[in-house]
């Protein structure tokens, strides 16, 4: 296992460490002391290591990750795992404002809560959150999951075109054309495997399923009041 201490090494110098590995190294195990809250920590990795930060960190942790594992032993500031187009994030604490936005995919799991729109224009990811997020969640979220065990704030899915919500807890209010969907066998099924992969202790049964009512696609007057 390699180390890089942030007490002694700057950000720079270990984010191109990094971004230095290729698929035909032997070094893929790492650890990152002492973050002290730096932000743009592990960002732009394109290479399947694995990464653990030990302690909490500020804006855009593992951004642009592509393949990687990067598990954060602490809490995030806004914009964890920003643009992720593959690999998996994992977040011990809370995470602020805007965690997983514009995701393309892989998987982001958020242990304590997100705050506000968490899961923002996703257009792939997946995002499982132990706890709680807060208003407008999944705005304008294009495609993937949103997995909520706790409780959701206002807004809801406010203008989201083909993601799918499932909230464990209570919805505080649901966004612009976003309604409840039935829970069919293979949302059950797609939830369980979600819920499985992020090691969380929940039942598909407990949770509702939220998405689009298709009725902003489109531009109609009737729904002017809406857009």
């Amino acid at each position: 296992m390699q180390s890089l201490d942030m007490a002694t090494t700057d950000l720079r110098e270990v984010n191109a460490t990094l971004q230095a590995q290729t698929s035909a190294s032997n070094q893929t195990e790492w650890v990152i002391d002492n973050p002290r809250g730096a932000h743009a920590v592990a960002v732009g990795l394109d290479t399947p290591i694995s990464v653990t930060v030990r302690g909490s960190t500020g804006y855009y942790c593992a951004g642009m990750n592509a393949g990687a594992t990067i598990h954060v032993q602490g809490s995030v500031g806004p914009g964890v795992a920003e643009n992720m187009m593959s690999g998996t994030v994992i977040v011990d604490g809370d995470a602020s404002q805007y965690a997983g936005a514009t995701g393309h995919g892989g998987l982001l799991v958020i242990r304590g809560n997100a705050s506000s729109r968490c899961g923002i224009s996703m257009k792939g990811i997946d995002i499982v959150v132990q706890g709680s997020v807060g208003h407008m969640s999944a705005f304008m979220a294009q495609k993937g999951t949103l997995v909520v065990l706790g409780d959701a704030g206002d807004a809801l899915g406010d203008s989201l075109y083909e993601a799918r919500l499932f909230v464990r807890g209570s919805v505080k209010s649901l966004g612009a054309d976003c309604v409840e969907k039935e829970m069919r066998a293979e949302h059950l099924d797609r939830l369980a495997d979600l819920l499985e992969r992020a090691g969380a202790d929940a039942k598909p049964s407990e949770f509702r399923r939220y998405g689009s009512a298709r009725r902003l696609y489109h531009f109609n007057i009737d729904h002017a009041d809406q857009y």
